[in-house]
């Protein structure tokens, strides 16, 4: 899904942001992204991590905090700061079920895939085969995700790496003769 016409930036870069992390709702929502390092997002669940960003996406998140300080500034005391890179208008954490239906089913709706059950959980799903057929590694791919184990990972996507495997085994054969 690319840009679609009337998209609201911050809802464009929270899409991407959302696609580029693989990240589950309770982030994407905005109850745990926060600005606490310039090149990752953080959560701050019980085991915090950082999650690395590409450079698209990173210049998209310098443009929307210069124009969420406009808007700090504009509200003044109205604004409730808690450090979230997507607030709701006035800072708070949005309403995932807000998000989920005024933001996430009309860009749906507006890139024509409605009707396909293509859930926000769906952009997790994208995240991890992209990064398979990519060929990077399982191990990596848990750590991105925030699984506790790679089995957590492999038991979840291990059918996404069929047929990987067939590549190396050529290369040897090329290798050794």
């Amino acid at each position: 899904m690319n840009s679609i016409k009337g998209e609201r930036l911050a809802h464009r870069l929270f899409r991407r942001t959302s696609r580029a992390m693989g990240s589950r709702s309770s982030l994407r929502a905005g109850v745990w992204l926060a600005w606490d390092t310039p090149r990752a997002a953080k959560d701050s669940a019980p085991t915090s991590r950082s999650v690395p960003l590409n450079e698209s996406v990173m210049a998209a998140v310098k443009i929307h905090r210069l124009g969420q300080n406009e808007e700090k500034l504009r509200l003044g005391e109205l604004w409730e700061y808690r450090g979230l890179i997507f607030p709701d208008r006035v800072g708070k954490p949005m309403d995932p079920s807000n998000v989920y239906h005024r933001v996430y089913k009309r860009l749906l709706q507006k890139a024509g895939l409605r009707d396909q059950d293509f859930t926000f959980h769906s952009l997790r799903h994208t995240f991890v085969t992209e990064s398979f057929t990519r060929g990077k590694y399982p191990k990596i791919v848990q750590s991105l995700l925030g699984h506790s184990s790679i089995t957590q990972t492999m038991d979840r996507y291990s059918h996404l790496l069929e047929g990987i495997g067939s590549d190396a085994v050529e290369g040897l054969e090329e290798s050794f003769g």
